[in-house]
């Protein structure tokens, strides 16, 4: 049942209520006839104001009291419902179409999922999943209701064309997500988004061979390919299990706090030369440091503990969701000194 008419049915339930009360009271307490208690009961609630069908006792005064309290109170709030749905239904998709607007034109700071296919979704319940703002964009309008059913800020356009991204604020966005259906649609969008906003993240889907290359010249920083991915998964979870358990573990929720996150060491923080041993990450923040990517773009694979750490370092590191946070608290405190 959708949500127009639940609402109705809501509506006609609760005038059916206080018709039955109405009609069952009147004929315990003044011993009206059925057929006159209901007509007693219609005419106080739709207010006519015709006279009383048989003289009224105290009781029976008392009880039609409430009758027009509850009664008239119910009968305005059903005719402001169905005028509600009436306008709604008339005027509902300019309304959130306004609504959407205001929305994306509000993002800072987001992300840009071009495409809800299987790729685009898993890419979206990951963002939603992590709380981030994000806004998808898919020239299909079925795969955008599914989208918005989903809670989440989606637009109904070509994501190819200058003027979609312009529209959803690729000019602010942090990041993009090219997943469309061919290689040749994903190279569309990221020209058209590096043109318009160089400093973007992007990331694209690759499904032939030969397209990763093409993808990075044409501006991507990272490159998937679904179907070389998931080969590769497959063979690995048939010659080191334990290790694809572990990674699922690390990149999935499986209903346990922990998580692998990424951390950036603030130029002014605290922290800047100072080695993992002297932080004492381990034991004080409760957090394992995996990794780190060096400023320079070298990455240094369980770090021993008298690396130290400069500006622009990211440390990876696994732990709980509050240790993380912790962490990045840590590593991003300035120096008061």
């Amino acid at each position: 049942m959708n949500r127009l008419a639940r609402r109705f049915l809501y509506i006609l339930l609760a005038i059916a209520t206080v018709l039955a009360i109405g009609t069952v009271g009147f004929t315990v307490i003044d011993h009206f006839s059925p057929f006159d208690a209901f007509y007693m009961t219609l005419t106080t609630m739709t207010t006519v104001g015709y006279s009383e069908i048989h003289p009224l006792s105290h009781a029976g005064r008392v009880f039609n009291s409430f009758i027009i309290v509850f009664g008239v109170t119910t009968l305005f709030v059903a005719i402001g419902t169905m005028t509600q749905t009436i306008i709604e239904r008339e005027f509902g998709d300019t309304l959130a179409q306004r609504r959407n607007k205001r929305m994306i034109d509000n993002l800072k700071d987001h992300f840009i999922i071009c495409g809800y296919g299987r790729v685009g979704r898993g890419a979206a319940d990951e963002l939603q999943h992590a709380g981030v703002p994000f806004v998808v964009v898919d020239i299909d309008p079925e795969r955008v209701e599914r989208a918005v059913l989903a809670g989440m800020l989606a637009v109904a356009a070509d994501s190819t064309r200058d003027e979609t991204l312009r529209r959803v604020g690729v000019t602010r966005a942090r990041g993009l997500v090219a997943a469309l259906a061919t290689d040749a649609d994903n190279l569309f969008v990221l020209l058209s988004a590096k043109g318009l906003n160089p400093k973007i993240f992007a990331a694209a889907r690759a499904a032939e061979e030969g397209a990763e290359e093409k993808m990075r010249r044409a501006g991507a920083d990272a490159v998937f390919a679904p179907y070389a991915l998931t080969g590769h998964r497959l063979a690995q979870s048939l010659l080191r299990p334990h290790v694809v358990q572990f990674l699922d573990f690390t990149t999935h929720d499986i209903g346990m706090d922990i998580a692998i996150e990424q951390v950036r060491v603030g130029e002014a923080s605290e922290m800047v030369g100072r080695s993992i041993r002297d932080m004492q990450i381990g034991r004080e923040v409760g957090v394992i440091v995996m990794a780190i990517r060096k400023h320079d773009g070298r990455m240094v694979f369980n770090p021993p503990a008298d690396t130290a750490v400069e500006g622009g370092d990211y440390l990876i590191a696994m732990g709980r969701q509050e240790n993380l946070g912790r962490l990045e608290a840590l590593l991003t405190e300035p120096d008061r000194r």
